[in-house]
C-alpha cells in the first residue's frame, strides 16, 4: 500500500486549549486521527518555563484501534514544574460518527490538585466520581481548533462560532471542475453566508458576515484547488468571531491565508479561531 497515499487520505482534528495548573497556564493539545490503518489520540501539554529544553512537551498516544483493548480506559501522569498532572480517560463506549473526533459516550479529564481543569466529553459525572475531583473554578479555554480533512465537493464540519459553547454546522462547497467558473459557498445551519465566484481571480479573501446578528470572519485560500493537481495541495478556510480589528499597520487583508503563520499568530491570542485544511480527492 503506498504511503504517501495513506497520508493524503488521513484525517484530524486538533483542539489547543489554555488550562490553568496551580498559578501556570499551559498550552493542551488534543489530537484525534484517523487514517486507513490507524485511529489514534495524542495529548501533549507544554510547560511554559521550559520552552527550549526537552522536558518543554509531554506527549501521550492511546491507539484507538478495537484491538487494544487495555488503552479503553487509563490514566497517565506527568509533572510540570513540581505540579502533578493525571489525565484520566474512559473510552470503552465511546462512539463515532464521520469524524477522526468521537460524539458521545466518553470522557478524558485533565486533573491537578484535586480539580479537574480541563474535560472533554459527555459523560461528565462519571469522570468527576472515577477522579474523585471537583471542577476547576478556572475553566480551560479552547483557543483554537485545527482540523485536516478530505472530500470531493462537499466539506462539513462544526465549530463554536458564537456566543457560549453551541457549535454550528458548517458546509464549504465547491464546484471547482466542469465547464462553469469555479465558486464555493459557505453555509451555517443551513443559511448561506458567502457565495465567491470568479475564484481565479479571487482564490484569496476574506469577508465579514453576520450570524445570528453576530460579526463573523471568513477567510479562504483555495490557490492548490485551482492550481495544483488534486490530494497535491490543500485549501485553508478560517472563521473568527468577532468584527474585524484595524490598526495603523495593518488593514482589513492583515490576516495571512498561507497557512502556518496564521496558526503561530492566532494561537497566541484569546480569541478562538477555527482552520479547516481541506484536500480534494479523486
Amino acid at each position: 500500500m503506498n504511503p504517501l497515499r495513506n497520508k493524503s487520505e488521513e484525517c484530524s482534528i486538533t483542539s489547543v486549549y489554555q488550562a490553568k495548573v496551580s498559578d501556570l497556564f499551559c498550552k493542551v493539545s488534543v489530537t484525534w486521527c484517523k487514517s486507513l490503518i490507524d485511529h489514534s489520540l495524542t495529548i501533549q501539554i507544554e510547560n511554559p518555563f521550559a520552552e527550549n529544553l526537552p522536558q518543554h512537551h509531554h506527549p501521550c498516544k492511546i491507539d484507538l484501534d478495537i484491538l487494544h483493548f487495555w488503552n479503553k480506559k487509563g490514566l497517565k501522569s506527568f509533572e510540570i514544574d513540581q505540579n502533578r498532572i493525571d489525565f484520566y480517560w474512559d473510552f470503552h463506549d465511546l462512539k463515532f460518527s464521520k469524524s477522526p473526533e468521537p460524539c458521545s459516550d466518553y470522557y478524558l479529564a485533565m486533573v491537578s490538585n484535586k480539580e479537574v481543569v480541563l474535560l472533554i466529553g459527555d459523560l461528565k459525572n462519571e469522570a468527576y466520581t472515577r477522579t474523585n475531583s471537583r471542577p476547576s473554578l478556572e475553566e480551560a479555554i479552547l483557543v483554537y481548533k485545527q482540523e485536516n480533512v478530505n472530500g470531493k465537493r462537499l466539506f462539513c464540519t462544526k465549530a463554536q462560532l458564537g456566543e457560549g459553547k453551541k457549535e454550528r454546522d458548517i458546509v464549504i462547497e465547491d464546484a471547482i471542475s466542469g465547464f462553469g467558473d469555479p465558486e464555493i459557498w459557505i453555509s451555517a445551519d443551513g443559511e448561506v453566508l458567502i457565495r465567491v465566484m470568479n475564484l481565479h481571480w479571487r482564490f484569496r479573501g476574506n469577508e465579514t458576515v453576520l450570524l445570528n446578528n453576530l460579526p463573523l470572519q471568513i477567510f479562504w485560500d483555495v490557490h492548490d484547488w485551482l492550481f495544483n493537481t488534486p490530494s497535491s495541495g490543500h485549501s485553508l478556510f478560517i472563521f473568527k468571531p468577532g468584527a474585524p480589528e484595524y490598526s495603523p499597520d495593518s488593514g482589513p487583508h492583515s490576516l495571512d491565508c498561507g497557512g502556518g503563520d496564521v496558526l503561530r499568530t492566532t494561537s497566541a491570542a484569546a480569541d478562538f479561531c477555527h482552520f479547516q485544511y481541506a484536500r480534494l480527492i479523486d
